[in-house]
This record gives C-alpha cells, structure tokens and sequence, in this order.
C-alpha cells in the first residue's frame, strides 16, 4: 500500500480493512484528502476496486461552534458519513465515549452458558476454561484501547458479568481492572523494548537510567 509521506496522517492495515487517519491542521484537509486519492489510486492500479457503499467516515472534531466539513468522494461516490463504527471489535464513536461498546461487549458476555453447563453438573475447572475462553475474551477484547477511558458505571457494569461468573463457577475469578493493569504493563514493556515500534520514544527512562 502507498505511504503519504505527510507525518499528519497515518494508515493501518488489517488483512483487507485498511483505516486512515488524518489529523487535520489549521482546517487544511488536503493531506487527508490526498491520502486517500492515494489509496484509490493504488487500488486501481492493482486491479482492486473499493466498495464505497461500505467506506465509512468518522470525524472527530471538539472544537466550539461547529464546523462544516466537506464531504469525502471516491471515483464519484460521497462516502457515508457516521457517528459511529466497528473497527476490529471495537465501537468507536465520535465523542470518544465507550458507552456503545461497553454495552455490546456486557450483552454479548450474558449470552453465554455458564448456567447450562453448571446444571449439568460440569466439572469447574472446565467452566473456568469456557469462561476464560468465551467470557473474559470479550469483556477485555482491546482492553488497552478503551478501559482507561471508560466511566465507573461503565466498569461497574462489565464487573457485574464478572461477579455473575463468580457465583455461577463458584471460585475467585480475576477482576477486569486487574486485567487491565497487567496487559497495560505488559504492553508497556513489549514498546519500550522494540525501538521500530512507532510509540518507542514515548517510554524514556529516568535519568537514573532504572526505570
């Protein structure tokens, strides 16, 4: 895929679901703009063929007042522009609040079925293992991303399925906030260890050199 060689803006690729974002600097878009006729360019040239119907654009502006913002075209198609998407399992949203995605992720981990098995008489290290595996994966999917920001009823919420689990399993289950706090510092570690990953300058040690 092209690279813009414009540091405002930045584009990231899963398999087939490339994003780009563009930070837009004294209200001049055409660095955002260009990458994307970049992008629609490269496509053409590699016989690959954008379904606009399903480009999505999110704008993220707190500036007072309001702003008009012109919309985005491609070969003759205005993209659709959105408060909201899902991008790799996460809601985002125009504010930057994670209520949406905080309330899919507790509606989608109530639908599992602890309470069947457990009637079955299932053994509890094996209903650990489906919490673990179907429970606990989507309550912390990203977790990184999203938890920092998210509100106490929010938190209070996602640990409600915790404590649901908790009774139903009938053991100690690892608390949200405390997954949270290890894969925080895990991630941490794996930045500042890795001078090609793009946050690396962030993590600089004290002077003491320690930490």
């Amino acid at each position: 895929m092209p690279q813009s060689p414009e540091s405002s803006n930045t584009t990231i690729k899963f398999a087939d679901d490339p994003i780009i974002i563009g930070n837009i600097i004294k209200d001049d878009e055409s660095p955002y703009r260009e990458e994307v006729k970049l992008l629609t360019e490269w496509c053409a040239a590699n016989n690959l063929s954008p379904n606009v119907s399903k480009i999505k654009e999110l704008i993220i502006d707190f500036r007072k007042g309001g702003r008009t913002h012109t919309p985005l075209n491609i070969g003759g198609t205005l993209v659709e522009r959105v408060s909201r998407f899902k991008f790799l399992g996460v809601h985002l949203a125009e504010n930057l609040t994670w209520t949406i995605n905080t309330s899919h992720l507790v509606r989608k981990a109530q639908q599992h079925f602890l309470r069947r098995l457990r009637r079955v008489n299932m053994p509890q290290q094996l209903l650990c293992n489906f919490y673990r595996s179907t429970v606990e994966s989507n309550l912390t999917g990203c977790i990184t991303v999203w938890y920092g920001s998210a509100t106490s009823a929010e938190r209070k919420a996602l640990q409600r399925v915790v404590k649901t689990a908790q009774h139903i399993i009938a053991t100690t289950l690892p608390p949200i906030r405390d997954i949270y706090d290890k894969r925080c510092l895990r991630k941490a570690v794996n930045i500042s260890s890795d001078p090609t990953h793009p946050s690396h300058p962030l993590f600089q040690p004290l002077p003491s050199g320690k930490r």
